[in-house]
């Protein structure tokens, strides 16, 4: 090092960088290791250098205008302990810029809202749920106050709306219960769904690293919010009977739209859920085996027949696109809401409401009619196994199922009044080319 004197203000001040040279450093001679950098600019600034490990090192403490000799000689003075047990202070520096980063992220991430996530949920999911799923999560947990599109009324808030403005801290097993209390008592349904997507969430926000741990661990698995969730039970009605067939299947085949009224009747001959039906591509029927292959939530997919009248329904159906159920209209190109048709032709027929999914459900309970074997109509439906001999050992052929779905098929058809050749039928399906 240079010659050493005791910085003042004075000599400070009067420093300058030496001629021909991009910099100049003086040192002080009170503080080791505390040097003034003189650049040919003029810029001046207090710098700390010492041996470390063998090492030169180097660090700039800071601007002579924004440091006083003092303050600059006690940094260096620290500086240099540090160094003498060891400690670089640029990794210290670095650690401690690190940590502050960390508490302030941290800061910002507990602040993170139900509102703020929710839409990166809906976009990382999107592309594995159904369209109708996808909806239900928009609907649910809309805001609200949006004009209706066959109704001067605006739309209501959905049941998660009133969590939206909530971080995700707060919401606790007694926030959550006390709101499935409240929207229960309102719209015991939409209540329950709410939750189940709520928990479906508040899983998927556990296993990210982003938001993980944020919100409490029994937000929705705590026995009083369990308790708060409404029970499903099926609506009084959602069930067409025996003598209702003969107006129900009058109504839907008068449907103007026939890839709408073939949908209908696909629900109650098969008992597939609405998803699933909807989801039917024409690569999943074989007219010649008389068999569909069923995109199955639970097990992936199922092989289930297709009985004679139904095959010739599909047969008559326009192929505009790769889905059975076709719509020009919707965005996907397959049918998206045929709830609507479905309520007009109940009306039209002075019928109780009965759901898409009351078809489902109509379907297992007609099979009873023609003593068809329990396990049989479950694995039609896609029901998982209810017994031990079921779940192991029962996977019935398609031929079996074959022969109690047309038998089931055929009384619904008697009992409706209508006339079908189902030997014609399949005779005529052999030759269809799909």
């Amino acid at each position: 090092m240079a010659k050493k004197e005791n910085f003042t203000a004075g000599r400070v001040e009067g420093f300058e960088c030496e001629p021909g040279k991009a910099q100049s450093i003086y040192w002080d001679a009170k503080a080791p290791g505390l040097g003034l950098r003189v650049t040919a600019s003029g810029a001046k600034s207090y710098i700390f250098e010492t041996r470390l490990h063998g090492k030169t090192l180097r660090v700039t403490i800071g601007d002579s205008k924004a440091w006083t000799i003092g303050k600059a000689q006690t940094e260096a003075c620290r500086l240099k302990t540090l160094t003498d047990q060891g400690i670089d202070p640029r990794e210290q520096r670095a650690e401690q810029r690190a940590q502050k980063e960390a508490r302030q992220a941290e800061i910002t991430r507990q602040g993170l809202t139900f509102e703020d996530v929710w839409p990166e949920y809906l976009k990382a999911n999107k592309a594995k749920w159904s369209e109708r799923h996808y909806r239900d999560h928009e609907r649910l947990s809309a805001y609200g106050g949006e004009a209706r599109k066959r109704s001067k009324e605006l739309t209501t808030a959905g049941p998660l709306a009133t969590l939206m403005p909530l971080q995700l801290p707060e919401l606790t097993s007694e926030r959550m219960t006390a709101w499935l209390e409240k929207e229960s008592a309102k719209r015991p349904t939409s209540a329950a769904q709410s939750y189940r997507l709520m928990r479906a969430f508040i899983r998927w926000a556990d296993g990210e690293k982003d938001y993980s741990g944020l919100i409490p661990s029994e937000a929705y698995s705590a026995k009083k919010v369990k308790a708060a969730v409404p029970k499903n039970r099926a609506k009084e009605g959602d069930c067409l009977q025996r003598e209702q067939l003969p107006v129900w299947f009058e109504a839907v085949r008068k449907i103007h739209n026939p890839v709408i009224s073939a949908y209908l009747q696909a629900l109650l001959l098969t008992g597939a859920r609405r998803e699933e039906m909807a989801a039917l591509k024409w690569d999943d029927v074989d007219f010649q085996w008389r068999s569909m292959t069923i995109r199955d939530k639970v097990e992936g997919k199922r092989i289930i027949p297709l009985p004679p009248y139904l095959a010739s329904l599909f047969s008559m159906l326009p192929r505009r696109n790769e889905w059975v159920f076709s719509s020009p209209a919707a965005a996907r190109g397959k049918l998206a809401e045929p709830g609507i048709a479905h309520r007009d032709a109940l009306a039209a027929a002075g019928l109780p409401h009965v759901t898409l999914h009351g078809l489902r459900r109509s379907f297992g309970t007609l099979c009873e009619w023609v003593e068809m074997p329990a396990g049989i109509s479950a694995q039609i439906m896609g029901h998982k196994p209810s017994a031990l001999a079921e779940k192991h050992y029962r996977r019935r052929p398609l031929d079996l199922l074959r022969m109690w779905h047309d038998k089931v098929e055929a009384w619904m058809l008697e009992q409706a009044g209508i006339r079908f050749d189902a030997e014609g039928a399949k005779q005529g399906l052999r030759v269809v080319k799909h």
